[in-house]
């Protein structure tokens, strides 16, 4: 089954990709979940109006895109956790905690989705994590764990 992608999704493909899925994951999820569409050719027609105007859109933001993957680049954030001892902590660090660095540290927002953890950080010490801000720009986020 050939499906028109509504939005980012991991492993399958970028908004307004065409894809084949199995006719199951497209008719029972994707679909219901307004993921997508199918590929008929009244929705193709339509994807190409939208095409041309997202990207001409994502175009005037990519010079934006850059400039906060630079930003982000060339900082090294903070994260404060309580740990024990050893240095292992308690919990683990999440996106939504870079996410919220990244705010109060560079005043920045960026979503949620778009950060990609590299590994599980359960210790402190120094760690990377990969920000996806577009098909184009990517950055890479250094941050340190330290407890107060």
């Amino acid at each position: 089954m050939e499906i028109i992608l509504l939005k980012d999704l991991d492993k399958l493909g970028y908004k307004y990709d065409v894809v084949t899925v199995k006719n199951g994951y497209g008719r029972n999820y994707l679909i219901p979940q307004k993921l997508a569409v199918l590929a008929n050719d009244t929705n193709r027609e339509k994807r190409e109006g939208i095409i041309a105007k997202y990207e001409a859109e994502m175009a005037k933001r990519v010079d934006e895109f850059k400039d906060i993957a630079e930003k982000i680049s060339g900082t090294v954030l903070k994260i404060v956790a309580k740990a024990g001892t050893s240095g292992k902590i308690f919990g683990s660090v999440t996106n939504i905690q870079i996410i919220q660095a990244i705010k109060d540290q560079i005043g920045v927002d960026v979503e949620r989705r778009a950060i990609e953890m590299t590994e599980e950080v359960k210790n402190l010490g120094s760690y990377t994590a990969i920000a996806n801000l577009h098909k184009e720009v990517k950055a890479t986020i250094n941050f340190e764990v330290v407890t107060d």
